[in-house]
Protein backbone atom coordinates (compact mmCIF):
# COMPACT_ATOMS: atom_id res chain seq x y z
CA UNK A 1 0.00 0.00 0.00
CA UNK A 2 1.77 2.82 -1.27
CA UNK A 3 -0.05 5.37 0.99
CA UNK A 4 1.47 3.93 4.43
CA UNK A 5 4.31 3.59 3.20
CA UNK A 6 4.77 6.85 1.67
CA UNK A 7 3.29 8.40 5.21
CA UNK A 8 5.64 6.39 7.14
CA UNK A 9 8.60 7.47 5.07
CA UNK A 10 7.99 11.35 5.54
CA UNK A 11 7.36 10.89 9.43
CA UNK A 12 10.86 9.02 9.49
CA UNK A 13 12.82 11.83 7.25
CA UNK A 14 11.09 14.38 9.62
CA UNK A 15 12.72 12.24 12.49
CA UNK A 16 16.11 12.52 10.45
CA UNK A 17 16.14 9.18 9.93
CA UNK A 18 17.14 8.22 6.10
CA UNK A 19 14.21 6.01 4.04
CA UNK A 20 13.56 4.50 1.01
CA UNK A 21 10.54 3.67 -0.36
CA UNK A 22 9.83 0.70 -2.64
CA UNK A 23 6.79 0.91 -5.32
CA UNK A 24 6.13 -0.87 -8.58
CA UNK A 25 5.78 0.85 -11.61
CA UNK A 26 1.94 0.76 -11.80
CA UNK A 27 1.78 2.36 -8.58
CA UNK A 28 4.51 5.57 -9.30
CA UNK A 29 2.18 7.77 -10.36
CA UNK A 30 0.26 8.03 -7.22
CA UNK A 31 3.52 7.69 -5.73
CA UNK A 32 4.48 10.94 -7.40
CA UNK A 33 1.21 12.77 -6.96
CA UNK A 34 1.05 11.72 -3.06
CA UNK A 35 4.37 12.67 -2.42
CA UNK A 36 3.77 16.48 -3.62
CA UNK A 37 0.55 16.43 -1.35
CA UNK A 38 2.78 15.67 1.77
CA UNK A 39 5.30 18.16 0.18
CA UNK A 40 7.95 15.29 -0.07
CA UNK A 41 8.70 15.60 -3.92
CA UNK A 42 12.83 15.02 -2.47
CA UNK A 43 11.89 12.02 -1.11
CA UNK A 44 12.69 9.71 -4.11
CA UNK A 45 11.37 5.70 -4.68
CA UNK A 46 12.63 2.60 -5.48
CA UNK A 47 10.92 1.53 -8.47
CA UNK A 48 10.37 -1.96 -9.16
CA UNK A 49 8.87 -4.31 -11.36
CA UNK A 50 4.70 -4.75 -11.35
CA UNK A 51 3.14 -7.45 -9.94
CA UNK A 52 4.58 -8.86 -6.84
CA UNK A 53 1.33 -11.16 -5.62
CA UNK A 54 1.35 -13.62 -8.38
CA UNK A 55 4.98 -14.30 -8.71
CA UNK A 56 7.61 -17.13 -8.58
CA UNK A 57 10.13 -17.18 -5.73
CA UNK A 58 12.81 -16.53 -8.48
CA UNK A 59 11.14 -13.55 -9.69
CA UNK A 60 10.80 -12.28 -6.17
CA UNK A 61 14.43 -12.84 -5.17
CA UNK A 62 14.93 -10.89 -8.92
CA UNK A 63 12.55 -8.02 -7.26
CA UNK A 64 14.68 -7.83 -4.38
CA UNK A 65 18.38 -7.22 -6.18
CA UNK A 66 16.20 -4.44 -8.21
CA UNK A 67 15.28 -3.00 -5.19
CA UNK A 68 18.40 -3.09 -3.53
CA UNK A 69 20.42 -1.45 -6.04
CA UNK A 70 18.23 1.42 -6.26
CA UNK A 71 17.67 1.47 -1.76
CA UNK A 72 21.74 1.69 -1.59
CA UNK A 73 21.73 4.60 -4.01
CA UNK A 74 19.11 6.71 -2.21
CA UNK A 75 20.27 6.05 0.75
CA UNK A 76 24.39 6.21 0.46
CA UNK A 77 24.64 7.91 -2.77
CA UNK A 78 27.16 6.75 -5.79
CA UNK A 79 29.85 4.49 -4.12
Amino acid sequence: MTSCSLHDAVALESRGIPTAVIVTRAFLHEADVLRAALGAERLQPAVITHPLSTISDDDITARAAEAARQVAHILIGDS
